[in-house]
């Protein structure tokens, strides 16, 4: 039971292929470790027994059919952040709001998994309506860090990368709208990806700022992800912002050679405030790629420090926006006493949603009003402009970007957000990335003096995936991560 749930996704796929173990085997194998170590860990919401059983032995014909020859995961098992659509599952999105609702639809990256075979075994924890960094905003209780649980996990997507750490899945399914996959994957020790904006659809992904959001994946090393990854890029008539390409072909780039390549690093993050810890194997990390025959160079980029004010003004406008949907009426949390409609609204948005995802539409409300409009929202909208041209400037000189991923490892869990200097400057590392619709990833680089993961930021050009998952793979062969003592 502990190496089906230990080994990787792409290695477990083989051998279900070779009938070394059925779909069946793994999915109860997984659901035993789940219910072993959930009390603990809480990363998930809703877990899918009955529907991953009945999945389960689908699959299995479909493999023995041989429908399934070409996909890289067949029978793995997937869990999957809770703001993501899955047909007749609950899906919350962490929020009192709307803790009963269930979707009649599945989202596209959905369907994508399940034409795979890939087994969704449950809906994991996430800031409420993912908004938050470190998992602590979910109505349903704050999830931990399996290599402290002392120790925030990270957010939003703190569900699906403690799912992955703790073997309670092979893979995962984030949402990245400022670093919500690749920070708690740093924080984790894991691989996460944020695609390309448009490179995976977000039809069926509740929204919290749609100019900003992205659906990737997460797993214990760089091939799983890519073989994820691969599974859910393309295009969507769905989702008119997709880009054209059916399909991607991302495994062709696991190849353990990067001589030559470029690697541009921000002076501006260089430069930061970073633990010491992190500093230390960051510049380890850079001493890597250039043993591995890259060209490593610092280069200013000053434009990033207005990341962290422009990002908040979109991402709270985006939000006031999209979640002005939820009053009480058409789907949602409805108060039990009302005198009339607008009480309905006030009451049940009042009750349903928390305290940061209020903040945040009161924030977005005030950007957007008359008075305000031009002074915050479109001055912010110029702002990203100038941002997405200095990466392209840089994408000139340069196959892909390197930075710390966060400033410092998990922080504990009774720490205040207020007590966090270190917060808005991680949130810049990150934050620009999404401005300008590119592809990064987090892939672990080495553990502090406390044994907590350290995570390396890899940001490639638009549709530069390839680059990324060349970059990545090559020192993962170098220097390879290492996992958790479980409990």
């Amino acid at each position: 039971m502990q190496e089906i749930t230990s080994i990787s996704a792409l290695e477990l796929a083989n051998k279900i292929k070779r009938r070394e173990i059925s779909v069946a085997e793994v999915v109860k194998a997984q659901l035993e470790i789940i219910y072993k170590r959930e009390p603990i860990y809480n990363s998930y919401i809703t877990v899918m027994e009955k529907e991953a059983l009945s999945q389960a032995l689908i699959v299995q014909k479909r493999i023995n059919d041989k429908e399934l020859d070409d996909s890289p995961l067949a029978g793995v098992t997937v869990a999957v952040k809770d703001n993501i659509c899955t047909k007749d599952t609950r899906t919350t999105c962490a929020s009192k709001i709307l803790r009963d609702f269930i979707p009649s639809y599945d989202a596209t990256v959905i369907e994508k998994l399940k034409n795979a075979g890939l087994i969704i075994i449950g809906k994991t924890n996430l800031d409420e309506f993912a908004m938050g960094d470190s998992t602590r905003t979910s109505y349903f209780g704050e999830t931990k860090n399996p290599w402290n649980i002392k120790h925030t996990p990270g957010g939003s997507s703190g569900g699906s990368a403690s799912a992955v750490a703790a073997e309670e899945a092979h893979v995962s399914l984030g949402t990245d709208t400022g670093g919500s996959i690749r920070q708690p994957s740093a924080y984790c020790g894991l691989v996460g990806f944020k695609p390309t904006y448009g490179a995976v659809s977000r039809f069926g992904l509740v929204p919290f700022a749609s100019s900003l959001d992205q659906i990737g994946p997460i797993s214990r090393n760089v091939s799983d992800c890519t073989a994820l990854l691969e599974i859910i890029s393309g295009h969507d008539p769905k989702d008119s912002t997709t880009v054209g390409q059916k399909s991607f072909l991302y495994r062709q780039y696991l190849i353990d050679d990067i001589k030559g390549m470029k690697i541009g690093v921000p002076k501006p993050f260089f430069e930061e405030n970073m633990e010491e810890d992190v500093r230390k194997h960051f510049i380890m990390a850079l001493e890597t790629f250039k043993d591995m025959g890259a060209q490593v160079e610092i280069f200013n980029f000053e434009e990033v420090k207005y990341c962290v004010q422009v990002y908040q003004v979109i991402s709270c406008a985006e939000a006031f926006s999209n979640l002005s949907r939820y009053d009480g009426v058409k789907f949602g949390h409805r108060a039990d006493e009302y005198a009339n409609l607008v009480e309905v609204y006030k009451k049940s948005r009042g009750e349903g949603f928390g305290y940061e995802v209020k903040r945040r539409i009161m924030l977005g409300a005030f950007v957007l009003s008359k008075g305000n409009y031009e002074t915050y929202y479109n001055k912010a909208r110029k702002i990203r402009r100038l941002i997405c041209e200095a990466y392209d400037k840089a994408f000139e000189r340069y196959d892909i970007i390197l930075s710390p991923e966060t400033l410092k490892t998990a922080p504990p869990l009774t720490e205040k957000k207020s007590s966090s200097p270190k917060k808005s400057t991680s949130l810049t590392l990150n934050s620009s990335v999404n401005l300008a619709g590119l592809p990064a990833a987090s892939i672990p680089c080495g553990k502090d003096k406390n044994g907590m993961p350290i995570g390396l930021q890899i940001v490639g050009k638009r549709l530069g995936e390839k680059d990324i998952i060349r970059a990545a793979y090559a020192f993962e062969q170098a220097r390879p991560c290492l996992r958790p003592d479980l409990i």
